[in-house]
């Protein structure tokens, strides 16, 4: 049971997070900004480092990873015993940093310790076990894809001639699976009037998701679509979440026109020349829909909960789109440039 006291404090504390924090109105901020000099100053005033442009990168794409992460953390102890739901929204690093491991381990490039991100007492894979997978992941709810290791599932790859592998599931993907699983259940430990909006957001995140998947797979690995179904999430009683992705897989890459009825037209790359379905594209577009949801229900949701829940999604948005902004600027781009390319601004 969630006290109604740490609700509310909750939400006081996510409140003033936000409007610190470089979204709607404040996404034009980065506008003038040129240097990651002036994107370290900007973003982290007096804490900004003195350091040449060529090493500045690396560096404060793992500060901005730091700070989104020690902002969640500091909403999700305003309770005892935080949602489910919110920690395993926190938790995406943990899983987005295990791909990285597993895979590393897999191709035997063990020779340094990537940067992973730390979650303090929030964290449950001990990374300083690095490079044995086991002493990683023993004794924590993520021992299973161990096997995907010794079978040498990770990462996806398209079929040699003459090989079969429509049966086959990738470590990514069952990773995948396993979380929105978690997440999805996780929804049904809260009161109905509690997660409206993250119930909402987290259905279009995974239909998006599984349409994205498609595209992607289908564009850079030319996979056929018996291939293609064992990459998407499915979520147990909710068939729905794949329909979308389902359909995607009937179109052609190269012909509009067959695209015309679906359901995610409106993401979607505008005809222009010889056209191309795009997935990366539609990812953005996705991820732009997205925080607009979890922007419109934060402001609206008369639930504490869900007002918190849109508050983690508004701030990895926002690291997303810094970490974009930071990785651009590393080739040469203007901010604006980033966001004009992300259709933040026009």
């Amino acid at each position: 049971m969630i006290r109604s006291g740490e609700k509310a404090y909750a939400f006081v504390k996510a409140s003033g997070i936000i409007g610190k924090s470089f979204i709607s109105r404040r996404i034009t901020a980065l506008n003038p900004i040129n240097r990651l000099s002036e994107l370290d100053q900007l973003v982290f005033g007096s804490e900004a480092r003195k350091l040449p442009e060529r090493e500045l990168l690396s560096d404060l794409e793992r500060r901005l990873s730091g700070r989104g992460v020690a902002a969640i953390s500091s909403v999700l102890k305003s309770f005892k015993n935080p949602p489910v739901l919110f920690l395993l929204l926190l938790r995406v690093y943990e899983y987005s940093d295990l791909k990285t491991a597993l895979a590393l381990i897999a191709e035997g490039e063990i020779s340094s310790k990537p940067a992973f991100t730390p979650l303090g007492s929030f964290s449950t894979v001990n990374f300083n076990a690095w490079p044995d997978p086991k002493a990683m992941l023993e004794q924590t709810d993520l021992q299973f894809i161990l096997a995907y290791l010794d079978h040498n599932k990770y990462p996806a790859a398209p079929a040699e001639p003459g090989e079969d592998k429509s049966g086959e599931v990738s470590l990514e993907t069952a990773l995948d699976r396993d979380y929105y699983t978690k997440l999805w259940t996780s929804l049904t430990l809260l009161k109905k009037k509690d997660r409206i909006a993250a119930e909402k957001i987290i259905a279009e995140e995974i239909a998006l998701r599984n349409c994205a998947w498609v595209l992607r797979l289908r564009r850079y690995y030319g996979m056929k679509a018996e291939e293609v179904k064992q990459h998407l999430v499915v979520i147990e009683k909710n068939n729905k979440l794949c329909e979308d992705a389902l359909a995607a897989l009937e179109y052609s890459m190269d012909d509009y026109g067959e695209w015309e009825n679906w359901k995610r037209l409106r993401f979607l790359n505008p005809v222009s020349g010889h056209w191309q379905a795009d997935p990366r594209y539609f990812q953005n577009a996705a991820s732009e829909y997205l925080y607009h949801m979890a922007l419109h229900w934060f402001r609206t949701s008369l639930s504490y909960v869900d007002k918190v829940f849109c508050f983690i999604k508004l701030k990895q948005f926002e690291e997303d789109l810094l970490t974009s902004c930071t990785e651009g600027l590393g080739m040469g781009m203007t901010c604006k440039d980033v966001l004009v390319a992300l259709e933040l601004v026009s």
